[in-house]
């Protein structure tokens, strides 16, 4: 049986293991947190990413578990809606599926219960992988695998040493809140709201809990402190229900990170026997809702180009020799490359959802009161008149199908 080491244990690390192991590979997860801790946040699941679950057995069981995001769209800080949609026109666009809202946890519990006993190994870090041999290097050992799924997160060190000279994930110029509030009585529509350089969202899931985030437009490397004051301060004097929800929050809740993304794409999603996934691979701002969706179309893909258990032939090609590039040129060399394929089928997707959602970014975080005006009234125009210009760049991303089995 040929074997699969992944690295990390978040959304894309375990739908890759679970994938793999579907098609008959002995696969091992190497998380270096102590605990699969529940994550404080939520996160919307759409069609793309459902059907990419479906092949994995796990789709209808996230379904159950989730609230579908029904109507929403875009209002200003004053509540005046800029652009709004309706769930049965979402649900038409994307063959009967709309976008599901569920905890980041719950997804987690999910995936972990898909895989057999044993495969997630917690408090271990990788410290090695050697692309040509998939020998990975662990405190207790090396192990050599056939295939190395590296889902090891934004700040990747695998992808640092297999692309060096590579650019490092950018600021994106806003720093970002999340957190889960008691909701019940709360009118359960999904939205966001922009203002002047923020933004607040809110996402109503299952059992009367919203998921709220926030964004503002500010230098990176700030917090500490309280941060839920801080929210009530930036957004406290929004629209209904943004103050009631705050103030059911609580503080220890509240969880802040710098937005960063990989602005500059990679040359490839491979080289050797290590695969890139998710954040490792093209991490991108959240403006899209699509960061964990794209590590679930990289998971089912991978595992569609490895193939069964017992035919991958790794990274080597005829007589043993290495089928990568040189060292920090990242392309593969030719036909013996067997992960070909799965950069071919991802990198150039991944790098459009990136360079979108980024713009998307940049025109939240416009500040000056002309400026604003001026995008809010392009927006609620081109959603009045030309609807299509607006939601046809998303149609594109969800309605993407799983390669066939």
């Amino acid at each position: 049986m040929t074997r699969a080491v992944v690295i990390g244990a978040g959304i894309g690390g375990l739908t890759a293991a679970v994938a793999l192991q579907r098609r008959g590979w002995d696969v091992t997860v190497f998380e270096r947190a102590a605990s699969l801790e529940p994550v404080g946040s939520g996160l919307g699941v759409a069609a793309n990413a459902l059907k990419a679950l479906d092949t994995i057995g796990a789709g209808d069981e996230i379904r159950r578990l989730s609230a579908v995001q029904g109507a929403g769209g875009i209002r200003r800080s004053d509540g005046r809606w800029l652009v709004r949609t309706s769930a049965e026109a979402a649900s038409a666009r994307n063959d009967g599926d709309s976008i599901v809202l569920l905890r980041r946890a719950e997804l987690i519990d999910i995936l972990s219960s898909h895989l057999a006993p044993g495969t997630v190994r917690l408090d271990t870090e990788v410290s090695e992988v050697d692309p040509e041999s998939g020998l990975v290097t662990l405190p207790d050992g090396p192990v050599e695998a056939d295939l190395v799924v590296a889902a090891d997160g934004i700040h990747s060190p695998v992808r640092s040493a297999l692309f060096p000279g590579h650019p490092a994930p950018r600021y994106a110029g806003v720093t970002s809140w999340r957190v889960l509030v008691p909701a019940e009585g709360v009118p359960g529509q999904a939205y966001e709201s922009w203002g002047r350089g923020r933004v607040f969202g809110v996402m109503p899931l299952a059992g009367g809990t919203s998921y709220c985030y926030a964004t503002d437009t500010v230098p990176a490397g700030g917090g500490g402190g309280d941060q839920l004051a801080e929210l009530r301060r930036l957004f406290g004097d929004w629209h209904s229900p943004i103050p009631e929800l705050l103030a059911a929050a609580s503080p220890e809740k509240v969880l802040r990170n710098d937005i960063r993304y990989l602005a500059t794409p990679l040359p490839a999603m491979h080289r050797g026997r290590v695969a890139l996934l998710g954040d490792a691979a093209h991490a991108m701002t959240p403006n899209l809702g699509q960061g964990a969706c794209q590590a679930i179309e990289d998971a089912v893909v991978l595992a569609h180009v490895a193939g069964d258990g017992g035919r991958f032939t790794g990274g080597t090609g005829a007589g043993g020799a290495s089928a990568v590039s040189p060292a920090g040129s990242g392309g593969p060399t030719g036909g013996n490359d067997p992960l070909a394929g799965y950069t071919a089928a991802r990198l150039e997707r991944t790098s459009r959802i990136v360079a979108r959602s980024a713009a998307i970014c940049r025109a939240t975080r416009i500040r000056t009161p002309p400026a604003v005006r001026l995008r809010d009234a392009m927006m609620a125009l081109s959603w009045r008149l030309a609807p299509s210009s607006v939601t046809g760049p998303m149609d594109e991303v969800f309605g993407w199908t799983p390669p066939a089995t």
